[in-house]
């Protein structure tokens, strides 16, 4: 069968994938954004349906203060004894710490916190041992993948930290995770940095901790070397084996906006790549060490058939699951209906790294129609293309006593625009529009069977290259202004 990249579309970053019995779990970053660590499962390594989240509770994650592409780093999920771990890092307090549940579909303890530094911690279950591994540097000052063994109970290290493999040689060296196989213990690890120079690397040896030998053909997997090509950032990987024997790496990567435009404002998506061993037990990825757009393999029944899903409202999502808040919510400013939404404003509003009255989809494709009915009393409220707190645009209805406006703003780093206004007079009411492609978004809205283009902007200046930080945009629906209540029908985003 052929199957499509990205098998999970829109800001995913940093998968990580465990298999327990017939079913696939995998756990993604969340950074500053609420409910954390969004959770999947499947059946067929296509298919992925988010369950819930990790960190659901305010006690769980400090947020209050995070900057954009702080907080929630790069979680690894793992399972041992009937007990599922999810370990990561809050890298704006610099803390690693797990939780744990012995229910999936379930709540998920409070924090259990590792004395030792670094990022993209790892979990290693065997013979009754718990090793903890991350980067950083080690008790010595070594720097590398350090590990320790740790009493999973309490978090407690029951040896020092030691640094156990310095990569390859290239930079940011991140993202460890041990497997034994063949009779060999394989530490997978990226480098490069989460961007145009990304690479899956490994190395192997008969000791968990080590000393381990890199593989020769090291990077196993990156496409930095497709110049031109719209899938870049290949990295951050995870290994899982089907019930067939076959070995899959999944791994974040993105699609930058055309074949010569280097820029992406998605976020690292979730990707798929085969694995395939060799005589000798080492391993090579994809397509001569690069992912691809599509795959043809026999690996995955003809059966199986990839859902690509292109209709979101409020009636087909679920506001737990699929929308999320920036950090800790007043969850008195929101009233969640099945067909409606109501938001009360504050004077907190969307250029600050607080927590503006918020609540947002991941953009999953580059070309879509976003449209929503907006009714508002006084204030501001509208829908957001959100990159985080300096790199956003809006088309919303700003309303006081002398009458209504529709406006289009635009914020690119210290410049903040009130582009276009359209007077409505006294109507509170009007259907927002935003159509996107890959270089633009149209803000234009409807009144009186009337559509009219306010303006357009590019979808450059929302990308990473130039927003700086590791997430995605997302759609927003906001309220802004103490006395703002603003009531949101008829969403709908279609992707084309």
């Amino acid at each position: 069968m052929k199957y499509n990249n990205p098998v999970v579309k829109g800001f995913y970053p940093d998968p990580s994938v465990i298999k327990v019995h017939n079913t696939y779990y995998m756990v993604c970053s969340s950074f500053q954004y609420f409910p954390c660590v969004p959770l999947f499962e499947s059946k067929d390594l296509l298919n992925w349906k988010q369950i819930g989240h990790c960190l659901t509770h305010k006690s769980q994650i400090q947020l209050e203060t995070v900057n954009s592409s702080g907080g929630v780093f790069a979680p690894t999920i793992r399972h041992n004894n009937g007990r599922f771990y999810m370990v990561t890092t809050n890298d704006t307090t610099h803390q690693n710490f797990y939780v744990w549940t012995d229910n999936i579909y379930g709540e998920w303890s409070e924090p259990i916190y590792v004395d030792q530094g670094g990022i993209d911690p790892d979990l290693y279950f065997e013979d009754g041992k718990t090793l903890f591994m991350s980067n950083g540097v080690d008790d010595e000052g070594v720097g590398g993948i350090v590990q320790c063994e740790l009493e999973i109970e309490t978090g407690r290290k029951l040896s020092p930290s030691r640094s156990i493999w310095n990569g390859t040689g290239g930079r940011y060296l991140e993202s460890p995770h041990l497997y034994k196989m063949n009779g060999y213990y394989y530490l997978l690890a990226a480098e490069g940095g989460t961007e145009y120079g990304h690479m899956v690397t490994y190395a192997r040896g008969t000791s968990s901790s080590g000393p381990f030998e890199a593989y020769v053909h090291n990077p196993v997997l990156t496409n930095r070397n497709l110049g031109g090509y719209e899938l870049q950032g290949v990295g951050h990987g995870d290994l899982v084996q089907d019930d067939l024997g076959n070995w899959w790496l999944f791994h974040l990567g993105f699609r930058q906006i055309g074949r010569w435009a280097t820029y992406h404002h998605l976020g690292r998506e979730v990707f798929l790549t085969p694995i395939t061993f060799d005589e000798d037990g080492w391993f090579t990825a994809g397509h001569e060490g690069t992912t691809l757009t599509s795959f043809e393999t026999n690996r995955i029944p003809d059966t199986v058939i990839q859902q690509d899903k292109k209709n979101y409202t409020f009636e087909n999502t679920d506001w737990n699951l699929d929308w999320c808040y920036l950090r800790h919510p007043n969850t008195e400013h929101y009233q969640l209906e099945s067909d409606k939404l109501t938001l009360t404003g504050t004077d907190v509003t969307l250029d600050v790294p607080a927590s503006p009255t918020f609540i947002g989809l991941r953009q999953k494709d580059f070309n879509a129609t976003i449209s929503v009915d907006v009714s508002l009393t006084s204030g501001e409220a509208g829908i957001t293309i959100y990159m985080d707190e300096n790199h956003h645009y809006e088309v919303a209805i700003s309303g006081q006593q002398d009458g209504y406006k529709v406006v289009e703003r635009l914020n690119i780093g210290d410049i903040k625009s009130r582009e276009h206004e359209v007077d409505l007079g006294n109507k509170q009411h009007a259907t927002l529009v935003i159509r996107s492609n890959q270089e633009r978004y149209s803000f234009l809205f409807q009144t009186d069977g009337e559509e009219i283009l306010l303006g357009t902007a590019q979808t450059r200046y929302l990308s990473s290259e130039v927003a700086g930080g590791f997430t995605g945009v997302l759609i927003g629906l906001y309220a802004s202004g103490p006395d703002t209540s603003a009531e949101f029908t008829n969403f709908k985003c279609d992707y084309h």
